[in-house]
């Protein structure tokens, strides 16, 4: 034991060491039933980790070293999410250069410069390369940010499997990503389609229904006329600029104010382009004026009426959020083509601006635009709204419109072991609440590609039913710039050749694969059997409609099996003001001052101190008592290992020292309960309430008699011996989980091996029942300090009399009890209530 304890310097001590020992290596060979597989979430590597990241993965740590200390092989890997749009973004401006997957790939290609300034960030200045030349910087800059990030984890304490890590954009992830994908589309789970699409215009990319988010935005509504068959019809819209899109008025079937005109048709405003007035049960009769204009596209609900009441398709949005140039033929025959010729090339802002001069103008709008804030779909990473245009995605099924499917699915979330149960409920709404499938393709550069080519025909179109597929042992391929089988690159482009699926599948199409990623799907088929399903999925609330439900269904539609046993699932760290911590709303905290500040394992007390599902406030009051208890759990170790056991003494006889382990048995017993419901919280708040006791009473209690002082009986001093050491024992391993150095260096002081590969403790090792007795000493031991409290004298103060009354069991304790409250005389006497009937301090004591 050293001189002096101290939590300083504990990570830099063990963690190279428990590396070198490989103490946390998952067993190859361990047969399945012994197995307990996590599949942890992959943090994506771009920019920093921060404190709420320290928090949800601690809680799976605590989880992971309990398994392994109840004798299970933990299969504990760490992936790193290397795809997405700030990556692409901080190569671009870092190397100065844009991907063009058009362009071959160049070997050992050097970029203009490293390290970026502002005018790298035009695209004119940007230097174009292949997507796959493009992709090795982004692995570069990724690299680094996966290097500290480890560095960060290790420091933390997990216990991970280093030699189990995987990334998203590694060969073997495209591999799998695109096998997973071929597999879906020879089952006819995966499917192409020319349909509306969500769109941010800044990316230039499609937008998943899982990726929106509702904003809260200034608007106004515009009261404009068209032109009915029986007299003019009032609407009210927020886009007037959609008018050229407009395909239809709609109204609620039961509204009589417009059941006479079902069927009929009315002219549109400025354009003077018939239309036909239709119902619908999602028109709203108490809002606005209860008709509203169906454009092509304007938000969510257009989309629905255009395609369940077979509309035809306007869309005058380009993909660059302006107003295309070429109008539609019916405007473009329409009374007024030269105003379209206007709004072409003009945003969509400017676009209203005109519309609106133009509608005044003509007497077509009646009054001023009314002001309003009401919701606005954007992409959740992008900072403009949303628009809806036509293109060609592919999109895998996910119930959305297979009714069994979402049946299926809603089945095996039940199947499903939340913790806490509550959760669940969120990915049934969310399967409940699909409207249409997963669109999994992304016109980005910095992800899996989508592994088909299509032929083109003697004119040079692509035909898109005639797709070109790669073998499983092709892959992984980019279409981009990879060959199909049979043709050669000069027929790329070319009228009978070939030409490449330019799109990418969104980030999570390859992360819902994380269970094959990391158990080795198509690469390691024995260890694969052995990990999956897992045992068991840590994640966030936020993600249960992305992640957690992404993976859920491709292990459906792959295997047909829950992909885990059970799912916990965190709460948020909030900052003061009681909001989600987050990176974009800039209010985070970067954990590695707080690690070097407080100590790992008192950022990890913090962490385990609040349970799953619930948010907690970032605090680091809470971390100093961490640290509090870490180094007192030094202390008491050295304390207890500090006396002599005396020769022959092999048993604990005295009554109190049996009564302690007694109660230890039964914290031990409820912690254990506590860790297989996945409730580490209670499991940590149970030990520390006996730790302290432990510490305040018995230590205290026993302390002279360990030390021999008096005339203790060799048998009486080392059954006090012999359970403080059994007791540092059971106690450093129920801390492991949480405070995994402090423990570690405790245990490193008299015992073989690491504490993190020792049993858990059991009930069975202790063999006492009755802890009554500890308890009445605890008792006793608060009367005799707040005595001597009351009296204002140091604890240390020596008292010449006491009678005590209480249970007969008191005599147990009687030299004890005389020992730490220096009472020279104890008189006991039997009663049923526990008190103090008198007591006299030596006088000096008193003066």
């Amino acid at each position: 034991m050293p001189d002096k304890a101290t939590v300083d310097g504990l990570e830099q001590k063990w963690v190279p060491s428990w590396e070198a020992s490989k103490v946390y290596a998952f067993d190859a060979e361990a047969p399945k039933a012994n197995v307990f597989s996590i599949d942890t979430p992959p943090p994506t590597a771009s920019g920093s980790l921060h404190v709420g990241h320290v928090f949800s993965y601690t809680h799976t740590d605590v989880v992971a070293r309990f398994q392994r200390m109840r004798g299970k092989d933990v299969f504990y890997p760490m992936g790193w999410d290397d795809n997405g749009l700030p990556t692409e973004r901080r190569v671009q401006n870092y190397y100065g250069v844009r991907c063009d997957p058009t362009l071959p790939y160049v070997k050992d290609f050097t970029p203009p410069y490293e390290g970026g300034d502002n005018k790298s960030s035009k695209a004119a200045d940007q230097l174009p390369i292949s997507r796959a030349n493009f992709i090795k910087l982004c692995e570069k800059l990724t690299e680094e940010d996966e290097k500290a990030f480890e560095n960060l984890w290790r420091n933390l304490g997990l216990s991970v499997d280093w030699a189990q890590s995987y990334r998203t954009i590694s060969n073997q992830a495209q591999k799998v990503s695109q096998a997973a994908f071929l597999n879906n589309l020879a089952r006819g789970e995966a499917y192409q389609s020319m349909a509306p699409t969500l769109w941010d215009v800044t990316f230039r990319t499609a937008v998943a229904q899982a990726e929106l988010e509702d904003r809260e935005m200034p608007g106004a509504y515009h009261r404009i006329v068209f032109e009915g068959p029986e007299g003019p019809i009032f609407i009210e819209t927020t886009r007037p600029e959609l008018i050229p899109a407009c395909v239809a008025l709609v109204a609620h079937p039961d509204d009589e104010r417009y059941q006479p005109l079902f069927g009929k048709t009315a002219k549109t405003p400025l354009f003077g382009v018939e239309v036909p007035i239709l119902a619908h049960h999602l028109a709203q009769k108490d809002k606005g004026s209860g008709i509203a204009m169906i454009c092509t596209f304007g938000d969510v609900t257009d989309v629905i009426w255009w395609r369940e009441l077979n509309l035809p398709n306007r869309a005058i949005i380009g993909f660059d959020g302006r107003i295309i140039s070429e109008a539609p033929d019916v405007i473009a025959n329409s009374k007024n083509p030269s105003l379209y010729q206007e709004l072409a090339g003009k945003t969509v802002f400017t676009a209203k601006e005109l519309l609106v001069e133009a509608l005044k103008a003509s007497g077509e709008m009646i009054g001023d635009a009314k002001p309003i804030q009401h919701p606005v779909k954007f992409f959740e990473k992008g900072d403009k709204p949303l628009e809806i245009v036509s293109t060609r995605q592919w999109y895998i099924t996910n119930g959305g419109k297979d009714e069994k499917l979402s049946k299926s699915l809603i089945e095996n979330g039940r199947e499903l072991q939340f913790h806490p149960s509550f959760m669940r409920v969120r990915l049934e709404d969310w399967i409940n609440g699909l409207n249409g499938d997963w669109l999994i393709s992304r016109q980005r550069f910095f992800g899996v590609p989508i592994p088909v080519w299509y032929e083109l025909d003697s004119d040079g179109n692509p035909k898109f039913d005639n797709r070109i597929a790669p073998t499983l042992e092709q892959l992984p391929v980019d279409p981009s710039s990879d060959v199909p089988a049979g043709f050669t690159e000069e027929q790329r482009g070319k009228p009978n050749g070939f030409v490449g699926e330019v799109d990418i599948m969104d980030t999570w199409a390859t992360s819902s694969l994380t269970p094959q990623l990391a158990g080795g799907w198509l690469f390691d088929q024995e260890k694969f059997d052995r990990v999956f399903p897992f045992d068991l999925r840590p994640q966030g609330q936020d993600i249960i409609r992305t992640w957690l439900f992404s993976t859920l269904l491709r292990s459906e539609l792959e295997h047909g099996v829950l992909p885990w046993k059970n799912a916990a699932i965190s709460g948020w760290i909030l900052d003061p003001d009681r909001k989600k911590m987050s990176k974009s709303k800039g209010n985070v905290v970067v954990p590695n001052e707080l690690l070097e500040t407080h100590g790992s394992d008192a950022v990890r007390y913090w962490a385990a101190s609040a349970r799953l599902g619930t948010d907690a406030a970032f605090d680091e009051g809470q971390m100093k008592i961490g640290r509090r208890l870490a180094n007192k759990l030094l202390n008491a170790g050295r304390f207890a290992l500090s006396f002599e056991l005396p020769e022959g003494i092999t048993e604990v006889s005295e009554p109190v020292d049996q009564a302690m382990l007694a109660a230890l048995a039964e914290v031990v017993q409820v912690a254990t309960q506590a860790f297989e419901n996945y409730d580490h919280t209670k499991a940590l708040e149970t030990t520390e309430t006996f730790f302290w006791t432990f510490t305040d009473d018995y230590l205290e209690l026993v302390k002279e008699r360990a030390y021999a002082s008096g005339d203790q009986t060799p048998q009486a001093v080392g059954s006090a011996v012999i359970a403080l050491r059994e007791a540092l024992s059971i106690l450093v391993r129920l801390f492991a989980p949480f405070i995994p150095f402090a423990a570690e260096e405790v245990w490193s002081w008299w015992q073989e091996g690491s504490v993190h590969l020792s049993p858990w403790p059991s009930r069975d090792e202790v063999g006492f029942q009755d802890a009554t007795l500890m308890k009445l000493a605890s008792e006793t031991l608060v009367m005799i300090r707040k005595t001597k409290s009351d009296a204002k004298v140091s604890m240390k103060a020596e008292l010449d009399r006491v009678v005590l009354a209480g249970p007969a069991t008191l005599q147990a304790l009687a030299e004890d009890l005389k020992a730490v409250g220096k009472i020279s005389e104890l008189e006991l006497r039997e009663s049923e209530t526990l008190r103090i009937e008198s007591f006299e301090f030596k006088p000096e004591e008193l003066q």
